[in-house]
C-alpha cells in the first residue's frame, strides 16, 4: 500500500512541475513555447541511470559505468536549467517565464530523483512491478 501512496505522490508532484512549465509558456504575457524543449531533457535524464543499473551487477561499490551515468545525467540536468537562462538572455523568452520554467525543472527533477529513491534500490519496492 505504501508503494501506491508513493506513486500517487510522485505523479502529483510531476503534474505540479509540468503545470509550472506550461504556465511559463502559455500565460498571455509570455506566449512563447520555446521553453517546452526542456521536455526532451526530462525524457533523457533517467536513461543513463537505467542503462547503468542494467549493466552493473554490484550495488555496493562504485564502478566506471555508474560514474559515467551520473556524469551524463548531471550534464543533462544542468543543460535543462541552462536552456531557459540562455533563451531569456537572448530575449527569446521573458525572465518571468524563465523563472517558472526553472521552478518546473526543479520540481520535475526532484520527482525523478524521488522515483529512483523509492522504487530503485530496495527489495521492498521495485519499479519493475509497475
Amino acid at each position: 500500500m505504501a508503494g501506491i501512496k508513493a506513486l500517487v505522490g510522485l505523479s502529483f508532484s510531476g503534474a505540479i512541475g509540468l503545470t509550472f512549465l506550461l504556465l511559463g509558456c502559455a500565460l498571455e504575457q509570455y506566449g512563447v513555447y520555446w521553453p517546452l524543449f526542456v521536455l526532451i531533457f526530462y525524457v533523457l535524464s533517467p536513461i543513463p541511470t537505467f542503462i547503468s543499473r542494467r549493466l552493473s551487477d554490484d550495488d555496493s561499490s562504485s564502478n566506471a559505468c555508474r560514474e559515467l551515468a551520473y556524469f551524463l545525467t548531471t550534464g543533462i540536468v544542468v543543460s535543462s536549467f541552462g536552456l531557459p537562462i540562455v533563451l531569456a538572455r537572448k530575449s527569446t523568452i521573458q525572465w518571468g517565464a524563465c523563472g517558472l520554467v526553472m521552478t518546473g525543472n526543479a520540481v520535475i527533477f526532484l520527482t525523478i530523483l524521488g522515483f529512483f529513491v523509492i522504487f530503485g534500490g530496495g527489495d521492498e519496492f521495485s519499479w519493475e512491478q509497475w
